[in-house]
């Protein structure tokens, strides 16, 4: 399969512009004096509606044959996917249908409303929304978009890895947070193609390690969350997961990290770089933070890869 995902992220790579822009890789001049290393920060937060999602969204219905496309597309979200799935569809003429749990952030369920997408919430966690949402799309005979259980997302999430190639090349180390892996699955099948020397760094809250825990046993398994500031990548992983596979096969190094230290790599954005950035993206530097000390006089990447946040949400999270 890791050809055939190359291939595919290398056809995504041209395929989905310019709906969805190269993003910035910016060094931090600030951010390398405070960890001893060469930090760069893949600005993914920059990305239209603020979050890497787009491009694995936009690649899924570009992919969609024309039946499909008359059908409509329903998927599941804690947010991020649901926004970018809602505006691929609008631009490509494409009707979507959300299922959100009713935990998700209002924020956020307010901006899949305002891409035009149709929006059913459910009570319940997001495993059982993103079940119930492939259930109701297999009965109505539309495609069911996973936030991460596709080949065509992953393939989109991965030209992430094919522009991190072209724009640093000598990377020693690429920084991801993980939630179903999709974001990780494609940019380290990337890596491991063409800069094998690059080390792929999964990072999970503390509090919500579900793939992990999976990639330890072989298989999905329950996992006892707790809440935490990264809800992007929070939830249980689907029963069958593509993701798990790739996970384990391009995933160097695995790292956790508390809300504490979720909290400190957020603020130490904000101080650095003066941007405002979701909890997920505080995942990935908070891991690049812990190991610092393993890089010294290296060169490192951090994946900042949403924006979505509450400010009250912030502000508390800062404050940790």
């Amino acid at each position: 399969m890791s050809d055939q995902l190359f291939n595919a992220i290398t056809a995504a790579h041209s395929a989905i512009r310019p709906k969805v822009p190269v993003s910035p890789l910016q060094p931090s001049s600030a951010l390398s004096a405070t960890l001893g290393c060469g930090v760069l920060l893949k600005c993914e937060h920059l990305q239209p509606l603020g979050s890497f999602k787009i491009r694995g969204a936009t690649n899924k219905v570009r992919l969609l044959d024309p039946e499909a496309r008359r059908r409509g597309v329903t998927t599941a979200s804690t947010g991020n996917h649901g926004q970018a799935v809602a505006r691929a569809g609008q631009l490509a003429g494409v009707p979507v249908t959300v299922y959100v749990s009713a935990a998700t952030a209002a924020p956020k369920i307010d901006a899949i409303k305002a891409q035009g997408a149709g929006l059913i919430v459910i009570d319940g966690p997001p495993v059982e929304v993103e079940l119930l949402a492939r259930r109701q799309a297999d009965d109505q005979g539309k495609v069911y978009i996973s936030p991460y259980n596709d080949f065509d997302v992953i393939a989109g999430q991965g030209t992430t890895g094919m522009e991190l190639m072209e724009q640093a090349p000598d990377l020693d180390a690429v920084f991801l947070s993980v939630g179903g892996g999709g974001l990780i699955s494609g940019v380290g099948t990337v890596l491991k193609r063409l800069s094998p020397k690059t080390r792929v760094v999964g990072v999970w809250p503390e509090n919500s390690p579900c793939m992990l825990r999976a990639m330890e046993a072989g298989r999905i398994v329950d996992v006892q969350e707790q809440e935490t500031l990264s809800d992007g990548t929070a939830g249980a992983i689907e029963p069958g997961a593509v993701t798990l596979s790739v996970c384990r096969e391009v995933i160097d190094e695995t790292v956790t990290v508390t809300e504490a230290e979720i909290g400190r790599a957020m603020r130490l954005i904000a101080q650095a770089e003066h941007w405002i950035v979701e909890g997920s993206a505080g995942v990935a530097l908070a891991g690049l933070a812990k190991c610092a000390p393993s890089l010294r006089n290296r060169k490192a990447a951090a994946v900042i890869c949403g924006r979505n946040i509450a400010l009250e949400t912030f502000l508390r999270a800062i404050e940790l």
